[in-house]
């Protein structure tokens, strides 16, 4: 399944992506070969246009320290290596050795393997494991949804005034509008999503691109 941003109708993604700077071959190689290995887990890949996206705002935001959690098979984090300035580094965070072993692959493919480190194992311990001191540019989340707001309280303080903390998966597919749906991973994803609209260390806007995209500027 090619992934898209799924608020808006198919033939608007179309028109948006057709006006969008696309995916190089490396991407899309690399795109292929995920839903190929693994066709059930296809929809952990970001959407080409959200790719798109990651790297024009770490550009924009000018951003050369960054850290992913969940990094699936390196789409992401392809991306958001080739925004960081010169001398950029990006830590990325992730459990499953299968999937990022892809990922390395790729990394060394991009020409960005010097700049990527990444650290198997539960996120949550590696980034308490960090400094806790101001030390990244840009922050991106996209891994299980349970801990969602924990990594939020963990990445928060991490982050330089005037950087930039990103969530995907911040609609959950349309079902945080359902009160009444008592799943896990979408309560935690709403408490998520209340927790930042009320965090005055940061400013933010949900964006319906992807599967909902939060993207917040820490004062």
């Amino acid at each position: 399944m090619t992934r898209r941003s799924e608020q808006i109708s198919l033939h608007l993604n179309a028109y948006l992506t057709a006006h969008s700077s696309p995916p190089d071959a490396i991407l899309r190689e690399l795109a292929g070969e995920t839903a190929e290995r693994f066709p059930s887990e296809t929809s952990l890949q970001i959407a080409p246009e959200q790719g798109t996206f990651l790297t024009l705002l770490t550009r924009i935001a000018g951003a050369r320290t960054a850290v992913e959690v969940g990094t699936f098979t390196g789409y992401s984090s392809i991306c958001i290596a080739r925004g960081l300035g010169a001398g950029g580094r990006l830590l990325c965070c992730d459990i499953n050795d299968e999937w990022t072993s892809v990922a390395r692959k790729y990394w060394e493919k991009a020409g960005l393997a010097d700049r990527i480190e990444l650290r198997l194992g539960p996120a949550l311990d590696t980034l308490r494991a960090l400094p806790e001191e101001e030390a990244f540019d840009l922050a991106f989340i996209d891994a299980d949804k349970i801990s969602y707001l924990s990594y939020w309280l963990e990445l928060v303080p991490r982050v330089r005034s005037g950087g930039v903390i990103m969530v995907d998966n911040t609609f959950s597919h349309g079902r945080v509008l359902d009160a009444g749906n008592d799943n896990p991973s979408v309560i935690a994803v709403r408490d998520l999503n209340d927790h930042a609209a009320a965090d005055d260390r940061v400013e933010l806007v949900m964006l319906p691109i992807g599967d909902g995209l939060t993207v917040a500027r820490k004062n």
